[in-house]
């Protein structure tokens, strides 16, 4: 039973949690997002992004579980978590994307492990190239001419994001190089792809645009490829024309809404990630009496103040004191004076609280605590950088 389900009981019945600061991931709640965004994308297949830990809930463990629900590709950003993944036990015959690379970046690891590269350049492309014959000669030192293994590659357009990909005019040289490659059996080509900047549907419609001619263009060069894929959680919802053949989801699995005031709900998904904490001191202090740094808050009246032990080392960001509402015992009290590294204060007011109650900053919302959407817009966020927020000292427990 998970640390969570299985509080420890005091004399009364009153449950006291035993640690401090939690967060609960719900399996089964992931396990559902991903079979609901399956069967919404098909024809498409899904790809669920894991990229930094799985968005803060634990790559290793989400990874387990989507593969219970069929997912066969995932989104690892970097070669770092795409090792790490195949070191957890996750076999070649799962596909595991990674496209940020640094600029002296070896690529023999990868290619053994059989990971799939997101290439935007033409040095990246004669890297990959040289780490495949580095590994075909290691695998067959002594053979006068090895036969190569081949580099899994994708290669990425820039369609107006700016960030990773090549431009137009860079494009050619790139494919003319990747299809001779291709052809000495240096590499596959397992994709075309790009992303969206999501500012609005004439300008995504306008990438997509950009992305087909490109890939005519590459077709009149000789390239042919395995999968082209473009939308992310946003337009891979709402634009379905643009899915074409995957669609790269990572907060949508999390149950992290991605349209302004779109919930998870409204989507059909479920929050995955509950953060709790145990209430660490109470005290009772008169009116006007200042709590926590720089006096802030000045207690209006005669009233009871709890210590949660979460601050901004854990994810809680100090502007969470301007109006973010915690849960306890079912009702919601305000955090009152500043956020601190390490803990923040409620005001209760005359209500009963005990060290050990347990408290719950956001989740699902069926115990009237806010969802991590709700708690993102009151902090003027969104919520993937809510979760990629919580810290490593924020115990997660899987149930």
């Amino acid at each position: 039973m998970s640390a969570a389900a299985d509080p420890l009981a005091e004399p009364g019945g009153r449950a006291v949690h035993p640690a401090l600061r939690w967060a609960t991931v719900d399996l089964a709640a992931y396990r559902a997002n991903l079979r609901h965004l399956q069967e919404l994308v098909a024809p498409a297949e899904l790809m669920a992004v894991v990229k930094a830990d799985a968005y803060g809930h634990g790559a290793t463990t989400l990874v387990a579980a989507a593969l219970e629900a069929g997912v066969r590709w995932f989104g690892t950003l970097d070669l770092a978590n795409a090792h790490e993944l195949r070191a957890a036990g996750v076999g070649d015959g799962v596909a595991l994307f990674a496209w940020q690379f640094g600029p002296r970046e070896t690529f023999e690891r990868a290619i053994s492990e059989r990971i799939d590269l997101g290439i935007s350049s033409l040095r990246q492309l004669e890297a990959v190239a040289s780490a495949v014959e580095a590994v075909s000669r290691a695998l067959a030192p002594d053979a006068a001419a090895a036969a190569p293994v081949p580099a899994l590659v994708h290669l990425n357009v820039d369609t107006g994001l700016h960030r990773d990909g090549a431009l137009a005019d860079e494009w050619d040289a790139l494919v003319t190089r990747a299809v001779r490659l291709r052809e000495a059996g240096i590499l596959r080509l397992r994709g075309v792809y790009s992303h969206l900047a999501e500012a609005s549907d004439e300008e995504d419609t306008g990438s997509a645009e950009l992305l087909a001619s490109c890939i005519e263009r590459a077709a009149r060069l000789g390239a042919t490829f395995e999968r082209r894929h473009l939308t992310a959680s946003s337009a891979g919802m709402e634009r379905p024309e643009l899915r074409l053949d995957m669609v790269r989801m990572g907060s949508n699995t999390y149950g992290i809404p991605v349209t302004d005031g779109v919930s998870a709900a409204d989507r059909g998904l479920l929050p995955v990630m509950t953060l709790s904490a145990s209430v660490a001191r109470v005290k009772r202090i008169a009116a006007g009496t200042g709590v926590s740094y720089d006096y802030t808050f000045r207690a209006p009246r005669d009233t009871t103040v709890a210590l949660v032990p979460v601050g901004y080392a854990d994810g809680v960001s100090r502007r969470a004191q301007h109006g973010v509402t915690i849960a306890l015992h079912g009702k919601r009290y305000p955090i009152v004076g500043r956020v601190a590294m390490d803990q923040f204060l409620i005001d209760v007011g005359d209500d009963p609280v005990a060290v050990g109650d347990e408290v719950t900053l956001f989740g699902t919302g069926s115990r009237g605590e806010l969802t991590v959407g709700e708690w993102a817009d009151l902090i003027e966020t969104i919520g993937e950088e809510v979760t990629c927020g919580i810290g490593a000292r924020v115990k997660r427990v899987y149930v």
